[in-house]
């Protein structure tokens, strides 16, 4: 099941407010249960990671453990100096002083996208009325994005093929959802990368060119029950769509654990 939120892909645009994180998570809890599920797993990255992470807060007898790509492991006295482009905490390892150096750069230089759809997503008329802004809007609009889709039509595509970029802007184009998928940011008010007391088994994968990348000890002390966590030397912020076959062992592997677990 890959249930498409609520004004992207071929879902329609919200035709009321209040289509947040919470009530999406509360939209897929609703949905399972309608189609005879229990119990479900749930994985999520972008978006899809703050609505996976409100899924297990809000339904975790129900939802057996998430995955996340994009987690929430960021501690309190790291988050603060990195968005408000102060200096790191004392005593970070090497590791977590390459994820606050990332934080940092990604709210200093890379918000911009993210600023302009939370507060005027009705403005970008662009996405929806010409396919070159739209294009030209997913290819660069990122931190890593331009670095990550340019290869593919260098002739060195890596993870990602002409196509695969082609289709992923032609899915907006044609569903015309370029302007409300860009709500969900004006609707949003959590945070993406702070702890949020998540109690249900976890599984994490940590790319490098993700927005950060999530330290293990950090991992380890949001999610109490880390079932699965692994650390990749390749792939991005999309690492579903740039690599596919690291992303699918993953998110496999942790929901493996629960099986055996829970058999």
């Amino acid at each position: 099941m890959i249930p498409s939120i609520p004004g992207y892909g071929y879902s329609p645009e919200p035709t009321t407010l209040g289509w947040d994180p919470v009530r999406i998570a509360k939209a897929w809890v609703a949905l399972m249960q309608r189609l005879g599920y229990d119990h479900f797993v749930a994985q999520g990255g972008d978006w899809g990671a703050s609505v996976t992470q409100q899924l297990a807060l809000l339904a975790p007898t129900i939802v057996l453990g998430i995955h996340s790509n994009m987690p929430g492991t960021v501690p309190a006295d790291v988050l603060g100096p990195a968005t408000s482009g102060g200096t790191a905490p004392p005593g970070l390892s090497p590791e977590e002083l390459h994820a606050f150096d990332q934080l940092k750069d990604f709210y200093s230089k890379h918000l911009g996208y993210a600023i302009e759809m939370a507060n005027r997503p009705q403005t970008l008329y662009g996405l929806t009325d010409s396919p070159i802004a739209l294009a030209a809007w997913i290819l660069d609009h990122d931190k890593d994005s331009y670095e990550m889709i340019a290869p593919a039509f260098k002739g060195h595509p890596g993870g990602l093929s002409r196509d695969d970029v082609l289709d992923n802007i032609t899915m907006y184009w044609l569903t015309k959802t370029g302007v409300s998928s860009a709500r969900l940011y004006w609707e949003n008010k959590l945070g993406f990368f702070n702890i949020q007391g998540v109690t249900i088994p976890v599984g994490v994968s940590a790319f490098p060119h993700e927005l950060y990348t999530a330290p293990r000890s950090w991992a380890e002390k949001a999610y109490p029950k880390l079932v699965y966590y692994k650390k990749h030397d390749v792939g991005g912020h999309y690492a579903a769509w740039e690599q596919p076959q690291l992303f699918s062992e993953d998110v496999r592997a942790t929901f493996r654990s629960l099986r055996t677990t829970n058999a």
